[in-house]
């Protein structure tokens, strides 16, 4: 059976900046991109794409202020991109929360859209690690048996018509 690495636990520090109050005044680009794993260019990115649903605050010297609101929907949007949307996806659900009430219908019908897709693509996952699985099995069968060698290769010579050791029979 095939063991799945878990992904890499958080740093520390980012466990601990995401447990700690974001200050009324908001917190630096650079702390916004601790707190959401985000690098400070793709949040700068975020922001030139239309991915963010208000404007950032910025100090009297024009520097970025994120507050709590913005740090979720950062994550949002990294979620929805980690999952396959693609950017205009995100920018067109951007727009319409932005726009207020009204077009939760139509929002509604972009996440369910999104989520076929993401279903699609799992069962698509799926199906592609049950093959690897049999590899798996397959060569961990041939090293007990003692027969790994006689696993398929590719190899210069063709193998008899007839033979176990076709591309899709062993190896």
């Amino acid at each position: 059976m095939l063991e799945v690495k878990p992904k890499p636990a958080a740093s520390a520090a980012r466990v601990k900046a995401r447990r700690t109050p974001v200050p009324p005044e908001g917190v630096t680009i650079a702390e916004a991109a601790r707190r959401t794993g985000v690098s400070v260019h793709a949040l700068r990115y975020y922001e030139r794409a239309g991915l963010v649903v208000s404007p950032v605050d910025r100090t009297s010297s024009g520097r970025r202020r994120y507050r709590e609101l913005d740090l979720k929907w950062i994550v949002i949007c990294t979620k929805l991109r980690a999952t396959g949307m693609p950017i205009r996806g995100i920018r067109q659900y951007a727009e319409l929360v932005a726009a207020g009430p009204g077009n939760e219908a139509e929002r509604l019908a972009l996440l369910e859209a999104h989520r076929a897709d993401v279903l699609a693509k799992l069962a698509e996952i799926q199906e592609n690690l049950q093959i690897i699985d049999h590899k798996i099995d397959v060569y961990r069968g041939s090293l007990a048996a003692g027969d790994a060698d006689r696993l398929w290769a590719p190899v210069a010579a063709v193998a008899p018509a007839g033979s176990e050791t076709t591309p899709g029979s062993r190896g």
